[in-house]
């Protein structure tokens, strides 16, 4: 991301929800019923927010992730994974509940993964939490949520970032239906293939369909849209330009499962530097594209000096 002019690090801040990952890996998924072998087990941090922010952190990024955590050893390794990264944290504890945690299956052959995430503290999220940190999302320059914490905390969310003039960016992750009136408050919209599919009802299987499913959240009111397509790259699509930026190879791919955190993790970061947004998602595209070499989500996430050097090479 270097311009030779000085960089002046606008605050990023993350709405989202932490969980400790569970993985697992084998040749396949079990059906309904059945028992299989694994080939490995491992325990790590999560969520789609959680993981945003270490991207972000490790990127350089003055970066502060807003959740709830239970009051448990889950919580303790949120906590010392965000020091570990360089992500400052504004954590409601929530005694009475627990703090998330996710199943991964990753099959072993391909790398592609099945999740089921229970978020606990963090569903409590309400609006009345986000007014209560309204200064903080007020203060960043670029502001970040996507779809595992309640909407209408998003929501508020977003309109509080908004009305301070904060560069708003929305992953709808996991898919969900969404308020009409969200759609205007977000400066970036980033789904993947199947995501732009359930927020349009447009099915993208090519660069042209996301063309296409990109108009129509434009037509909502999004100010851009980026459209994550794997291997295929992403699209940046606006009312006035359409670009495609290919995927960023560094080397074979292990584990797809925090591909699309990284990718948005490097989006929030190259744009609170100032990066134009064709450039902020070559980035971000390089960010992903190191992250799916390396098993694991958040421990995935590459540091700012290998991502410079892989963007170099290309």
């Amino acid at each position: 991301m270097a311009t030779g002019k000085p960089v002046v690090m606008k605050p990023v801040v993350i709405l989202g929800v932490f969980v400790a990952d569970t993985a697992y890996r084998a040749d396949r998924q079990p059906r309904l019923g059945e028992t299989i072998l694994g080939n490995s087990f491992k325990l790590g941090p999560g969520g789609k927010g959680s993981n945003q922010a270490v991207a972000a952190g490790k990127l350089g990024a003055d970066i502060t992730f807003l959740t709830r955590l239970g009051v448990d050893a889950f919580a303790d390794m949120a906590k010392q994974t965000w020091k570990d990264a360089g992500v400052k944290s504004a954590v409601i504890d929530t005694p009475d509940s627990y703090t998330g945690a996710a199943y991964i299956f990753v099959e072993e052959g391909s790398g592609n993964n099945a999740i089921i995430v229970s978020p606990g503290a963090a569903m409590l999220i309400s609006p009345a939490d986000i007014e209560a940190h309204a200064e903080l999302i007020r203060s960043a320059g670029v502001f970040v949520t996507q779809l595992e914490q309640p909407i209408d905390a998003a929501l508020k969310a977003l309109e509080i970032a908004r009305g301070a003039g904060v560069t708003t960016i929305l992953n709808p992750a996991p898919a969900a239906s969404l308020p009409d009136r969200i759609y205007a408050l977000c400066d970036y919209v980033t789904p993947n293939e199947t995501e732009a599919e359930g927020l349009t009802g447009i099915k993208v299987s090519s660069i042209d369909d996301a063309r296409r499913a990109a108009d129509a959240l434009l037509a909502k009111g999004v100010g851009a849209v980026i459209v994550t397509l794997g291997e295929k790259g992403a699209l940046l699509h606006t009312n006035d330009r359409s670009e495609h930026v290919g995927a960023v190879n560094a080397g074979p791919v292990v584990e797809t499962t925090g591909a699309g955190d990284a990718f948005n993790g490097g989006l929030a970061a190259a744009l609170a530097k100032g990066v134009e947004p064709l450039e902020a998602m070559r980035f971000a595209c390089a960010v992903a594209g190191i992250s799916v070499t390396r098993p694991g989500t958040a421990p995935s996430m590459p540091a700012l000096r290998e991502v410079e050097a892989l963007l170099a090479r290309a």
